[in-house]
């Protein structure tokens, strides 16, 4: 009788033991391939880095644009700057210019 209790009794310690192992084991699984586990915060953060670049890229071309608008200003306006687009976009040429076209590559 003594063996029967003392068996079911470290059965059912091992059991807890292997039990409390699988729950540790389920949550550290999610834990590192979860949706918001750390595989998920290594994609965000490489997704964030390629994103703070394009916005980087972006933000250097308004910069651009707002410096070729500023030169275009009524009240200091670059007259060569406002031919030179005019022409560009009309795509007009004075009698006297001199074309040079480029091959086709």
């Amino acid at each position: 009788m003594q063996t029967r209790s003392r068996l079911r009794s470290i059965l059912s310690a091992l059991t807890l033991y292997a039990v409390a192992a699988g729950v540790i084991g389920y949550f550290a699984h999610h834990a590192y391939s979860g949706d918001h586990g750390l595989r998920a915060k290594r994609s965000f953060l490489q997704e964030m880095a390629e994103l703070e670049a394009e916005l980087a890229k972006l933000r250097a071309v308004r910069t651009a644009i707002e410096h070729k608008v500023s030169l275009l200003d009524a009240r200091r306006l670059d007259p060569d700057l406002l031919d030179e687009e005019g022409r560009r976009q009309l795509d007009f040429v004075h009698a006297k210019d001199l074309v040079l076209l480029k091959p086709a590559q």
